[in-house]
C-alpha cells in the first residue's frame, strides 16, 4: 500500500508573470508538511510575497499547480480556501472593537452566537489578550494590534496561516518578543504557518524549514542549521549571517588554496577545481603570530555586547573575526581555522556563459559573433585552430568553412571585465542588482535592459542600483562550439 503524503501544500512548476514576458517567479517547486513552520526568506523584490499571495488566492499562477492536500486550488478564490492571511499592515477595522474585529469572519459565516463567543475567547487566550473584548483597536499598541490580527486569522480554524512580514512595523524589542510569541502560538495551534521575512535572524529563530529566495527562484531549502552551516551557494552564504568568502582552488588531499594560504578541509574535489571557501567569523580562532594558518594585523574592533567584531588584514585579504577578547588596532595576530569550519562551495561554472551565434568571416576583423547583448568579432583560431585563410575565405582541409548560423557558447572570467560609471563605455550597460565581498574584491552582478546578467570583479565599492558600463577584454573572451 502506497504511503499517504503528509504534505499540506505542494507547489509544482509554479511561474508568475505580470506582463506575459518576464517571469517574476521561475519554476517554483515546494512541499510543505502539515504542522510545519516554513519561512520564505530573501531580499526585497525576490518574490516572497508573490508566492504567498498565490497560495492565499490573491494572485493566480501563470503556470503550474498549487495543491492543497492533493487538490489543485490555483483558481479557487480566497474565501473558498481554508487559508487565512495576516498582512504587514494588520488591516483591522478601526470602527469595531476587539471582539467584533476577531469575530468578523465568523459573523459572515453566520456562526451561532454562543459558539462565536467561545471561539473569540479561546483566540484571545492564545494571543494572551484575555479581557480585551470591548477595547477599541485604536487604543492598542502595535504589538497588541498584531496579536488581534493573528487572533482574527486563527479564530476561523484555518488549515494554513500565511504571515506577510507581520513584525516589520514593530520596534526591535517588541519584534524579538513577538518572534517567541509566534513560535509558541504555532506549537499551541498545531496548524501550518508560512511566514515571509527579509530578516535572517527572524527566520533562523522561528522556522522548522527555510526557503531562501532570490530573483524569483529558490536558492536553498533546509533547516535553519543547514542553511547557516551548509549554504548551497555564495548568495546564501553572504545573505545568511556574516561570512568570510574567498575564491580559491582545490589542491591534493582535501586541501584548498585561498586567502594566500593552503587549508585542510573535509570536502573532497578534484585538484584544480575552482571553489569558493566560506568561513563564519565565529569559527576563526585568534592565536599568536606565526602559530596559525594566516598572520595579519587588526584594523578595527567593535564591541557588540557579547563579542568584538574584529577585522584582520592578512596581506591582500581581510578576515572578519568574532571573538571574546579585545585586540587593539595595530595588534599582530595569527588566525587559525579547523577543517570542519571551512565550507567549500564548487564555483558556479555557469556564470558569464551565454549562448551565441556566429556570423560571416571577415578577413580584417575575424568571425562576427552575437551573444547576450553583445556583438563583436572573434579570432577564428579560438574556434578553428586548424583553419587557414585562402583568398579571403576561411578554409579547413581545402574546403570553405561556412560560419553563419553556427551556435557557440561565449564566456569570460569575472576578473577579465571592468566597470565604468559611464554607461556608454564598454560592450554593454546595466544596473548593479547585487554584490558581495570576496576577501580582497567585490563581486558585482549587473543586469542589462534585456535581463541579461554579467558578473564582474572589482576592488572598489559601488552601490546597488548604480548604472554602469561593462567592458570585457576581447582577447580574454572565450568560445566553444555548442554541443
Amino acid at each position: 500500500m502506497a504511503e499517504i503524503s503528509k504534505n499540506l501544500i505542494e507547489l509544482k512548476h509554479v511561474k508568475k508573470s505580470y506582463d506575459g514576458k518576464t517571469n517574476v517567479i521561475e519554476e517554483f517547486n515546494l512541499e510543505v508538511k502539515e504542522g510545519e513552520f516554513v519561512t520564505f526568506l530573501g531580499p526585497s523584490g525576490c518574490g516572497k510575497t508573490t508566492i504567498l499571495r498565490m497560495i492565499g488566492g490573491f494572485d493566480t499562477p501563470t503556470a503550474g499547480e498549487i495543491l492543497l492536500q492533493g487538490a489543485d486550488i490555483s483558481l479557487l478564490p480566497p474565501d473558498k480556501r481554508p487559508v487565512n492571511t495576516v498582512f504587514q499592515k494588520y488591516a483591522l477595522f478601526p470602527h469595531l472593537n476587539v471582539f467584533d474585529n476577531i469575530a468578523f469572519g465568523l459573523k459572515l459565516k453566520k456562526t451561532d452566537k454562543k459558539i462565536m463567543d467561545q471561539k473569540v475567547k479561546q483566540a484571545l487566550e492564545i494571543v494572551d489578550l484575555e479581557g480585551f473584548e470591548k477595547r477599541s483597536v485604536n487604543t492598542l499598541s502595535g504589538g497588541q494590534q498584531q496579536r488581534i490580527a493573528i487572533a482574527r486569522a486563527i479564530v476561523n480554524e484555518p488549515k494554513l496561516l500565511l504571515l506577510d512580514e507581520p513584525l516589520s512595523a514593530l520596534d526591535y524589542k517588541m519584534r524579538k518578543e513577538m518572534q517567541l510569541e509566534l513560535k509558541n502560538m504555532h506549537k499551541k495551534l498545531g496548524i501550518t504557518f508560512i511566514f515571509v521575512t527579509h530578516d535572517q535572524e527572524e527566520a533562523l529563530t522561528m522556522s522548522d524549514k527555510i526557503v531562501v529566495m532570490a530573483d524569483g527562484e529558490i536558492q536553498q531549502i533546509g533547516t535553519p542549521e543547514e542553511i547557516y552551516n551548509e549554504p548551497a551557494n555564495v548568495f546564501v552564504a553572504d545573505f545568511i549571517g556574516e561570512s568570510n568568502i574567498f575564491n580559491g582552488v582545490m589542491e591534493d588531499g582535501k586541501k584548498a588554496s585561498f586567502a594566500g594560504s593552503i587549508f585542510q578541509t573535509v570536502d573532497d574535489f578534484e585538484k584544480g577545481k575552482k571553489i569558493d571557501a566560506v568561513i563564519r567569523p565565529e569559527d576563526v580562532e585568534v592565536v599568536a603570530p606565526g602559530k596559525g594558518q594566516l598572520d595579519g594585523e587588526v584594523t578595527s574592533a567593535d564591541f557588540k555586547g557579547t563579542f568584538y567584531v574584529t577585522f584582520v588584514q592578512c596581506g591582500n585579504y581581510e578576515m572578519e573575526v568574532h571573538c571574546l577578547a579585545h585586540y587593539e588596532p595595530g595588534t599582530k595576530v595569527g588566525l587559525n581555522v579547523i577543517p570542519d569550519n571551512i565550507h567549500i562551495i564548487p564555483y558556479d561554472e555557469a556564470l558569464n556563459h551565454y549562448e551565441g551565434v556566429l556570423g560571416a568571416f571577415d578577413e580584417n576583423n575575424g568571425i562576427a559573433v552575437k551573444f547576450a547583448d553583445i556583438e563583436t568579432y572573434l579570432d577564428y583560431r579560438k574556434l578553428y585552430p586548424s583553419a587557414t585563410v585562402v583568398d579571403g575565405n576561411l578554409t579547413v582541409n581545402g574546403e570553405t568553412l561556412v560560419t553563419e548560423g553556427v551556435k557557440v557558447i561565449a564566456f569570460y572570467n569575472p576578473e577579465d571585465a571592468t566597470m565604468s560609471d559611464n554607461a556608454k563605455e564598454g560592450l554593454v550597460s546595466g544596473k548593479i542588482i547585487s554584490f558581495y565581498y570576496i576577501g580582497d574584491h567585490y563581486s558585482y552582478t549587473i543586469r542589462s535592459a534585456s535581463e541579461e546578467d554579467y558578473v564582474v570583479d572589482d576592488e572598489y565599492l559601488w552601490n546597488q542600483g548604480d548604472t554602469v558600463g561593462v567592458s570585457i577584454d576581447k582577447d580574454k573572451l572565450q568560445y566553444k562550439l555548442a554541443e
